[in-house]
C-alpha cells in the first residue's frame, strides 16, 4: 500500500464514523481485535492439522 492509498483508506474509515475520530480510532482497534483472535483460531487450527498428520507419535 502506499501512502496515498493509506491517506485514502484513512479518509474513509473516518467518514464512516461521521468525522468522528476516537470513533474510527474505536472501530479499528475491534477490528484488530477480532483479526487477532481469528488468526489464533487459525494457527491452533493448523497446529491441530499438523499433530494429527503426524500421528500420535508426536514427540518422537
Amino acid at each position: 500500500m502506499n501512502f496515498r492509498s493509506n491517506d485514502t483508506a484513512i479518509d474513509e474509515i473516518v467518514a464512516s464514523c461521521n468525522g468522528d475520530l476516537r470513533g474510527a480510532v474505536r472501530a479499528l482497534l475491534l477490528i484488530n481485535e477480532h483479526l487477532e483472535t481469528e488468526l489464533a483460531k487459525a494457527y491452533a487450527a493448523a497446529a491441530d492439522r499438523s499433530l494429527v498428520e503426524r500421528g500420535s507419535n508426536v514427540l518422537h
